[in-house]
């Protein structure tokens, strides 16, 4: 059976530091107070495949970390520990054997500076290490493209490869996504579920399905009350009614067309 799609809180974060200055990185205060708080009015953590997959549970929400930074490890999984909260980390997984610092268009220009270290990744022993702990590990694909721009064979490439090298290191079935820069289209998505997955997390609104499933962006500039905004269950019904709108519009031009 399908979940109720109001139901479920997915939230998207990156990196945790205290000093690091970019948007993707929230400081360990910021992250503390913002799941205590969800904590205290009776959330219940959940990974982001059960999440979205499993029979709906009232106040329901998955913590996903996107492209593996090893504060994630550091910083993020004693404060969720501490709180008995599991979360999904999706791993780019050519970065995966954590010798390089991640490098792709959008943090490539921290490279060379004060803050470099921030870009150092998980290799695959420390992501065990989170599965060992009741997290998920899922794809970031392999080198963190633009999907919608790849050729079908590129395209087939980044998700099945990136998929495997999860599962042939981690022993561990990976079925969820997330598509880099939130870059994706009908086309990704149906790639996606061939090659074989059955969760996969986008940005901003929609009408919530398990391979194009909305997550609230959650950024250092966000102050506690625009995160309280963020995750009111208000932003949940307007993703539903956006969703539904937009199937609406989709129908009325295929009839015109």
């Amino acid at each position: 059976m399908g979940n109720d799609h109001g139901s479920v809180l997915v939230l998207g974060y990156h990196a945790v530091s205290e000093t690091w200055p970019a948007p993707l990185a929230v400081t360990p205060d910021q992250l503390r107070r913002q799941l205590e708080w969800l904590v205290d009015r009776g959330y219940r953590g959940a990974t982001f495949h059960d999440a979205v997959t499993s029979e709906p549970r009232p106040r329901t929400f998955a913590l996903t970390f996107d492209d593996a930074y090893r504060s994630v490890l550091d910083l993020a999984y004693p404060i969720l520990s501490s709180l008995g909260l599991p979360a999904t980390v999706f791993v780019v997984t050519d970065f995966g054997d954590g010798r390089r610092p991640l490098e792709w268009p959008g943090i490539d220009h921290w490279r060379g500076g004060p803050h470099e270290r921030e870009l150092r990744g998980l290799g695959w022993g420390e992501l065990e290490q989170l599965a060992d702990g009741g997290w998920e590990i899922g794809s970031h694909t392999c080198t963190h493209p633009r999907l919608t721009r790849l050729s079908d064979q590129a395209l087939a490439h980044e998700l099945e490869e990136s998929r495997a090298a999860c599962e042939e290191a981690l022993r561990r079935p990976c079925r969820s996504l997330a598509y880099p820069y939130g870059d994706v289209d009908g086309r990704v998505t149906r790639a996606a579920g061939k090659a074989g997955y059955t969760a996969a997390a986008i940005e901003g609104l929609a009408r919530p399905r398990p391979l194009a499933w909305p997550r609230v962006g959650v950024y250092r500039e966000n102050s506690m009350g625009i995160f309280r905004l963020k995750v009111s269950p208000t932003l949940g019904q307007l993703r539903t009614r956006f969703g539904r709108a937009e199937r609406r519009r989709s129908r009325l031009i295929g009839a015109e067309a």
